[in-house]
């Protein structure tokens, strides 16, 4: 489809059917579909592409003219080319007001430079996670919730940072979204320490597993011992 957006028009794709939602639902500006994209639009957008691989080379050169401490992750025009969009990441501020001259000299349309983050350049450029599926970023997540290092405590997590960093260097978006379900396991889970009744008598919680609801209890002269969570009969006071 063919849809007007602030940054001009733009083709879309539809991913969900024409549907009735609250008017509280919707975000506004509301900004109207124009047509369904013709054969004409779709080699238009594959110019466009081919364009974006060539003005990606001109402006690398071009930073590297200036000495700018940026760099250049994406290009994008928007299919009437009446704006060209790169993507870059750096350290700090960067004063690209010569390049920006330099590339509207040559392009001769509206040119904008933005600056993104380690977490969005993950997003744009895509990639396998540790779990051998496509990063979360680059499918279907929208927006970057925070995400903690208490989140990983949480899960019972390995701290070193190479295991639970994603492309980016940042922690893993996952930690985020399954946060839930494992704060709500662990409430029904008895914490480390508390002393337990099960099938074998009384001890001391020395272990759970989250994600199998299990609990490892230690009783005394018996030793350790694992337990589904519907074994455990509540908490013994010690005598």
């Amino acid at each position: 489809m063919i849809v007007e957006t602030a940054r001009g028009l733009e083709l879309g794709e539809v991913v969900i059917a024409p549907r009735q939602v609250e008017e509280t639902e919707v975000v506004q500006p509301l900004r109207p579909v124009l047509r369904p994209a013709t054969q004409a639009d779709l080699e238009q957008v594959a110019v466009n592409r081919q364009k974006e691989k060539e003005a990606f080379a001109i402006c690398q050169q071009k930073i590297q003219e200036h000495g700018l401490p940026m760099k250049l992750i994406d290009v994008e025009f928007t299919f009437d080319v009446s704006k060209i969009i790169f993507y870059f990441t750096a350290e700090g501020r960067v004063d690209f007001r010569e390049l920006v001259k330099d590339l509207a000299a040559i392009f001769r349309t509206r040119i904008e430079l933005r600056q993104i983050g380690v977490r969005d350049e993950a997003k744009m450029l895509g990639g396998l996670g540790c779990c051998g599926r496509p990063i979360c970023c680059a499918t279907f997540m929208g927006d970057f919730d925070p995400v903690s290092i208490r989140m990983a405590k949480e899960q019972n997590l390995s701290l070193n940072p190479t295991k639970i960093s994603g492309l980016c260097g940042r922690l893993m978006c996952c930690l985020r979204y399954e946060n839930d379900a494992y704060e709500d396991a662990r409430q029904r889970l008895p914490r480390c320490g508390a002393m337990v009744r099960t099938p074998a008598g009384c001890g001391r919680v020395t272990g759970i597993n989250i994600l199998k609801e299990r609990v490892t209890v230690e009783i005394p002269e018996q030793g350790s011992m694992e337990f589904p969570l519907e074994a455990i009969e509540g908490e013994c006071h010690e005598h």
